[in-house]
């Protein structure tokens, strides 16, 4: 057992995946050789039930810290502005508030009347037509900057978070 903060668990996870990435490289490319008739095959060092081996202790120390994550995830509260919330719900709201504040973002970039380009079909119309937002152009980029702000403030404690709590994880480190 041992105690880490997140911020390391997903240094430890970034270790792991690498080490793994490396033993798929190796069993990629010495699990087959090929050698001619006439000549001493030189046969890559490659074991079967080592690699897999390794990589299957690889794979069940992931499962535990992902799981301790999770676990840390759903049972930890976080102040965030005046409301406390789970790290899991903060990440599923941040997630939320992103793909909003890209929508707004796209909105508050508009003009409020634009010239539309005319094509060839349109060639023979001889008044000009027009594009208008349907909306309050200055609603919206304060929306925008109102959730911008939110995401910040979740981004900031969410990175306190993941440098100071420790939980607890049932693996050797």
């Amino acid at each position: 057992m041992a105690m880490i903060t997140s911020a390391y668990a997903n240094k430890i996870l970034k270790k792991l995946n690498d080490d793994k990435e490396y033993l798929r490289k190796m069993e990629s490319e010495g699990c087959m050789y090929v050698a001619a008739l006439d000549e001493e095959p030189v046969i890559p060092d490659y074991n079967y039930e080592q690699v897999a081996a390794a990589i299957e202790e690889i794979d069940n120390q992931i499962v535990k810290i992902k799981h301790a994550i999770n676990l840390a995830n759903l049972n930890s509260e976080i102040q965030v502005g005046d409301k406390t919330m789970t790290v899991d719900q903060i990440l599923i709201r941040m997630a939320q508030l992103n793909r909003r504040r890209a929508t707004l973002d796209t909105m508050r970039k508009q003009e409020t009347k634009k010239r539309l380009t005319t094509s060839s079909y349109m060639a023979r119309k001889t008044a000009p037509e027009y594009c208008y937002i349907n909306y309050d152009l200055d609603v919206v980029k304060a929306d925008y900057e109102r959730i911008d702000a939110e995401i910040a403030a979740m981004q900031i404690a969410l990175d306190k978070y993941n440098q100071t709590f420790e939980f607890e994880v049932e693996v050797e480190i």
